[in-house]
């Protein structure tokens, strides 16, 4: 049986709520308790149309910090929420192109500031247009909510240099999500993104290479069922459910994806994004690398 066809709670997953389906979305549209986000690598997709009611959060503009490689604070994240419409009770739905790794990459950054009722479209922006779901370019405006100001947490989702280098030191389990040209040193960029390189080229010394995509149906964009997802990283490279585990890609845009798939789908306890990844390991002094 082909995934598609494969219902999500049908797929073995340790958390199904975390997906839902395109047929829940367009049953949701007008559910004053549920927002749809759109998030995307194309920023122009948006204002070429979107799920009727959905937001867009840039990740450039809107939850990155102007000044430093970090995220928004939290006092601004809590006006991005306002702004949005967004309360703390807010079911965020989460959706976008390229199987969503954008769309996770945010859903991540939420989870920094506690934000817990998150869900992501299965399929994506893709499977939504497939199905010739309704799209609209109308950008919708919210009343404005008070969002209390969240403490922003990165100690249980997110891993710094200094983290990772102890984690190499302790031979903890890391795996590297990037193609396996970037893997083994043959490219020092992702393939087609020749301006977001590192100084030397190869990998972390102990990952094990899974390439994010894998996680999705090439057709469809929905994620593997549970069983498959175990194959690929359990069976493939050797990850064991119960270890720390840190993913990481080249900004941790796609690892956010991965994260996601071990986190949510699989059930993994103890998953950290190393959102620095191979764009500040690759170009730090003094920090060793594998080829």
């Amino acid at each position: 049986m082909a995934t598609g066809s494969l219902p999500i709670e049908a797929r073995g997953y340790a958390h199904p709520e975390a997906l839902v389906s395109t047929e829940w979305v367009a049953s949701h549209l007008s559910d004053a308790d549920v927002r749809m986000v759109e998030s995307n690598e194309d920023v122009l997709l948006y204002d070429m149309g979107h799920s009727p009611g959905a937001v867009r959060l840039d990740w450039h503009v809107d939850l990155q910090d102007p000044f430093m490689r970090d995220y928004l604070d939290a006092e601004s994240f809590a006006r991005l929420m306002s702004e949005k419409g967004i309360t703390p009770e807010t079911t965020v739905i989460f959706y976008g192109d390229k199987n969503n790794w954008w769309a996770t990459y945010a859903l991540w950054v939420f989870r920094l500031f506690g934000h817990e009722r998150v869900r992501v479209m299965d399929g994506g922006r893709k499977k939504w247009s497939d199905e010739n779901r309704p799209m609209t370019d109308e950008v919708p405006s919210y009343p404005a909510t008070e969002y209390p100001v969240p403490v922003r947490d990165d100690a249980a989702i997110r891993a710094f240099r200094e983290d990772v280098l102890e984690h190499v030191k302790a031979k903890g389990q890391m795996i590297d999500v990037r193609s396996p040209e970037e893997f083994s040193g043959e490219r020092l960029h992702m393939p087609d993104y020749p301006q977001e390189g590192a100084m030397r080229g190869g990998h972390i010394p102990g990952a094990r290479n899974v390439p994010w995509a894998r996680a999705v149906n090439p057709d469809t964009g929905e994620f593997l069922p549970a069983d498959k997802l175990r194959a690929l990283y359990e069976e493939g490279a050797g990850l064991k459910p119960g270890q720390d585990t840190i993913a990481y890609c080249r900004i941790g845009e796609r690892s956010s994806h991965t994260w996601f798939a071990l986190s949510y789908l699989l059930g993994y306890e103890n998953v950290r994004n190393y959102d620095g990844s191979w764009t500040e390991w690759g170009n730090a002094v003094r920090l060793p690398i594998e080829r």
